[in-house]
């Protein structure tokens, strides 16, 4: 499955996580792929569920890695902008808007960062699936 690539908003944290929730579909169905994919014991000679297994992993590393890169650039624009913010804020103290507007990034900021640790979780799940039905049929490189 291919994952949107590159271009995320930052600014609009309910699209932020509507895009990444769009780019877990290949997570969310991990289990349906791997049962309609990888064979069973008497249908193991229909299907190459090494070439399988290696076609699947390299979809999860391309769209775990997209994601990361995604979640991590909203985060450095995030915090540049909540830096900026508070530069401002400290030459107008009075200025309640600006204050308002730093709280606002500054909960942004938090949510993205949570979206880090929702990551982990989501990987973690998928690569326990995955190396319980085709641990047999393909080893991974050592990287993961």
């Amino acid at each position: 499955m291919a994952a949107p690539s590159g271009a995320a908003s930052c600014e609009d944290f309910a699209e932020f996580q509507e895009l990444l929730r769009v780019m877990r579909t290949i997570d969310d169905r991990i289990v349906h792929e791997l049962n309609t994919t990888i064979p069973t014991a008497s249908f193991v000679g229909k299907i190459d569920a090494g070439q399988t297994c290696k076609e699947l992993y390299q979809s999860l590393m391309d769209a775990h890695t997209s994601r990361e890169r995604i979640i991590k650039n909203c985060i450095a624009q995030t915090s540049s902008v909540v830096k900026t913010l508070r530069e401002e804020r400290e030459k107008a103290q009075d200025d309640v808007a600006l204050l308002k507007q730093l709280r606002k990034e500054q909960t942004k900021l938090k949510l993205m960062q949570s979206e880090l640790n929702v990551e982990e979780v989501v990987n973690d799940r998928s690569w326990k699936v995955f190396n319980e039905r085709c641990r047999i049929h393909y080893k991974p490189p050592k990287s993961q």
